[in-house]
């Protein structure tokens, strides 16, 4: 991921077995990670059982909070790729019971959009 794409907030694709190494706290017996990205400081990431938000907060980013959020609450989802002049794919996510996307996010155009789609669609859609 380039420091341009970064600072405009792009986020790009990082190794799961590196994830794996570094958030082995946070994960239960029997969870893999399938895919993750890398926003900044920010992280999120596929799971076989959740998505994860992780959020570095403050100055240092010694603060993070966690968010886990379950497949099954998850009501919606669209994809939006890149176009010819534009630098960024988008994916936004709606929680059950809201009206506007809980969640958006911008991707460089080095992450494959269509594998973070067929991710959501077979969590989401079973």
């Amino acid at each position: 991921m380039g420091l341009f794409s970064a600072i405009l907030g792009n986020a790009g694709a990082v190794s799961p077995d590196q994830l794996q190494k570094d958030y082995a706290k946070i994960m239960i017996d029997g969870e893999v990670i399938e895919i993750g990205f890398k926003l900044l400081r920010d992280t999120f990431i596929f799971t076989n059982r959740r998505l994860i938000l992780i959020d570095k907060q403050g100055i240092t980013g010694s603060k993070t909070e966690y968010k886990s959020i379950n497949y099954k609450s998850i009501s919606r989802f669209s994809v939006e790729t890149a176009g010819t002049f534009e630098l960024d794919a988008e994916l936004k996510i709606w929680i059950s019971g809201e009206a506007n996307p809980s969640i958006t996010k911008q991707f460089n155009k080095s992450v494959d959009v269509y594998e973070v789609q067929k991710v959501l669609a077979f969590h989401v859609l079973k």
